[in-house]
């Protein structure tokens, strides 16, 4: 993998992306959850995203609104499994807030930031969903190419910090 390309592909019912960034796993995780600036990276432009709240602890709740170029609106509520700070956020839309069941489960994912030394991190993202149907229906709604660009959007702005 070179160092300034991000992976993706799909196994099952995963979905993978990995990156080496220039920045350490602090960067990252400031990035990946500070309000703030997610809004600066976290969807592909010309999208945005509007973090409501974000309860950044195992059970905290996360409510934020993705916002299309021709005023689409999705909302995106969660529920966080695992913070371990600088190395690795594990959220689920299985929840919505506190333990309440959502009407849909798709997906659990996991965000590690990995400290590879000189201010260097591996940064992958596991994605699991409850089907081989609902991986392919992430990846129709534009995994890779999405998932790929936020994470270039992401890398613009803590390499440049």
């Amino acid at each position: 993998m070179s160092e300034n390309q991000t992976t993706t592909r799909a196994e099952g019912r995963d979905l993978f992306l990995t990156r080496v960034i220039n920045a350490t796993p602090e960067k990252l995780f400031q990035a990946w959850t500070d309000p703030r600036t997610m809004e600066k990276w976290f969807c592909p432009k010309p999208w945005r995203v509007s973090v409501i709240s974000s309860d950044l602890r195992p059970g905290g709740a996360s409510v934020m609104t993705m916002h299309g170029p021709e005023g689409q609106e999705f909302p995106n509520n969660g529920v966080y499994l695992d913070v371990v700070p600088n190395r690795r956020i594990v959220f689920t839309d299985a929840f919505t807030t506190a333990w309440e069941p959502s009407d849909k489960a798709f997906m659990v994912a996991e965000v590690n930031f990995e400290d590879i030394g000189g201010g260097k991190t591996r940064y992958s993202a596991h994605v699991r969903h409850w089907s081989v149907e609902d991986r392919e229906a992430h990846e129709k709604m534009g995994f890779h190419e999405g998932w790929a660009k936020a994470t270039e959007q992401l890398v613009e702005l803590v390499e440049a910090r």
